[in-house]
């Protein structure tokens, strides 16, 4: 069963979204496919799908229209499961429901050759569990590609623990084959994206609840601080909150009600009114389509402020290190010192032996910090600042006076990043605000599936920015901010949120004692 399945017939259980597309890009690639689906007139109706998304492509240049003409011949509808039988591979492609997928492979093994491989796209379900009952569950694997599947270049190839090594390979060759960019993983809950993708959605979730801040500001503050594709909140209305609780509860209850995974019943309440996102018309958001409609919230934005003059900066940014330079470029005069503390507090605007000061002096002695996890009310007069992804190119920052801050001490941070050129949201004061926290999750997600051997390092960073679109990996934006700083954010967290989901990994751990990259794990 080794090597590239270039020359033999693919076979595609399912003529949905998913199906259709996975077979489209078996058609391009060459292959004589089979489509088949349960529902009468399903895979008819694919077909016609399929060939109507050639003539566009077609129309638009991409496919030269003797290739579109010659896949036209390659593909067709079948009847039933024994049609597959000349398959060299058979990809499913059915409903997310174990027994039914258990069902399909029981039949798939009856028809098909002993060397034919089958490979399942499921998302959420144990591949290992799927291919239990069959006779030889070895030539069982994942071939989980991500919708729209023409379009997507990643697939994760999850084995299962009993799939046989070259199965696994030869299905990710196959894919590297197609066109895509394949990611070995083990069979584990969410296999790589969707398992490290969880803390981007329940960060969000633990702000909210918190009333740390509304979606909107959430959303805008990941998006135009961090740099990520699309707010969690857009994201879930767009794929469907009764599917996106479905896939964290699918996670939670594989890792028998890991803490890190727990769903929020905030995301409970909007399936339980029917609020799924796009396809009903309202999720997070409204989407009614009449003319009086007012879109989506606008995000919280401070209005404009005066900047200071001057400020100092004392050390102690890691994350917003680049921020900086926008600032100097902005005209406010800035003393650096940016090896360590320059001078030591014993009160506002007062420094003397005794105290570090960290972070940015303003002109009344009030301080900006960078987030370390610590809620700015334990900081006296004091805005914590949020982490930022890329300062060269964000739009927006986030700020969260603590309890003590001085009216004064908010109005110019505020008009201190503004002056920098940057929109400024204001939230409570919720440990970790709402970047340093989601980030510092992703990575300790990206970390632990590593040390568990369960996917590579490079492997996890790949799934990440093809599957998600996140601007970085999070192994790669770890070593960026500094391990030992993810580690200790962690640990703050873990002590203010006591019950086990923000523990950091313990490998995570190690390389911030050792110094060690992450991406090297």
């Amino acid at each position: 069963m080794a090597g590239l399945l270039v020359s033999t017939p693919v076979g595609v259980v399912g003529a949905g979204t998913m199906g259709a597309g996975i077979a489209q890009v078996a058609l391009v690639a060459g292959h004589e496919v089979r489509l088949y689906d349960a529902q009468d007139g399903a895979a008819d109706r694919g077909v016609a799908q399929i060939l109507a998304r050639l003539d566009r492509l077609v129309e638009k240049g991409r496919l030269e229209p003797a290739a579109a003409d010659a896949a036209r011949g390659r593909l067709t509808a079948v009847a039933s499961l024994a049609d597959l039988a000349p398959s060299g591979l058979v990809v499913e492609a059915v409903v997310e429901h174990l027994p039914i997928k258990r069902e399909v492979f029981g039949t798939l093994e009856k028809v098909c050759a002993d060397d034919t491989i089958l490979a399942t796209n499921t998302s959420t379900l144990s591949v290992t569990a799927i291919a239990a009952s069959l006779q030889r569950p070895g030539r069982v694997t994942g071939m989980h590609f991500f919708n729209p599947a023409p379009l997507m270049a990643l697939v994760e190839v999850p084995a299962g623990a009993a799939t046989d090594p070259e199965v696994a390979q030869t299905v990710a060759d196959t894919a590297t084959a197609w066109g895509k960019t394949p990611v070995r993983c083990a069979s584990t809950p969410g296999f790589v994206a969707n398992r490290v993708a969880r803390p981007f959605y329940g960060e969000a979730m633990q702000v909210l609840e918190e009333g740390g801040a509304d979606c909107a500001t959430i959303d805008a503050v990941l998006t135009e601080a961090a740099g990520f594709p699309m707010g969690p909140f857009t994201l879930a209305d767009l794929v469907g909150n009764d599917v996106n609780l479905a896939v964290g509860r699918s996670v939670w209850e594989q890792t028998f009600g890991d803490p890190r995974y727990a769903p929020f019943v905030a995301q409970q309440q909007v399936v339980d009114a029917g609020w799924l996102g796009r396809k009903t018309g309202r999720g997070w958001y409204e989407y009614a389509g009449d003319a009086g409609s007012s879109g989506p919230p606008r995000p919280r934005t401070a209005e404009p402020r005066t900047p200071p003059d001057q400020v100092t900066y004392h050390g102690g940014f890691s994350a917003c290190f680049g921020l900086l330079d926008r600032i100097a470029a902005s005209g406010v005069s800035m003393e650096r010192y940016d090896t360590g503390p320059a001078a030591q507090r014993s009160g506002p605007g007062e420094f003397e032996p005794g105290e570090s000061a960290y972070g940015i002096e303003l002109p009344g002695g009030g301080l900006v910090l960078e987030t370390t996890g610590e809620p700015a009310t334990f900081d006296g007069d004091a805005v914590t600042l949020d982490w930022v992804g890329d300062a060269a190119t964000a739009t927006r920052v986030c700020l969260a006076p603590g309890d003590a801050c001085e009216p004064g001490t908010l109005d110019q941070a505020i008009g201190l990043f503004q002056a920098a050129g940057l929109a400024v949201s204001v939230i409570d004061d919720v440990p970790g605000l709402i970047v340093a926290r989601t980030v510092c999750m992703l990575v300790n997600e990206a970390v632990d599936l590593v040390a568990r051997r369960e996917a590579s390092a490079p492997d996890v960073d790949v799934a990440m920015r093809l599957g998600t679109g996140y601007p970085r990996g999070p192994l790669a934006w770890g070593d960026e901010v500094g391990p030992e700083v993810v580690a200790d954010v962690l640990g703050t967290l873990a002590r203010v949120y006591p019950g086990g989901r923000y523990r950091p990994s313990p490998l995570l751990v190690r390389a911030a004692r050792t110094g060690r990259s992450l991406r090297g794990l």
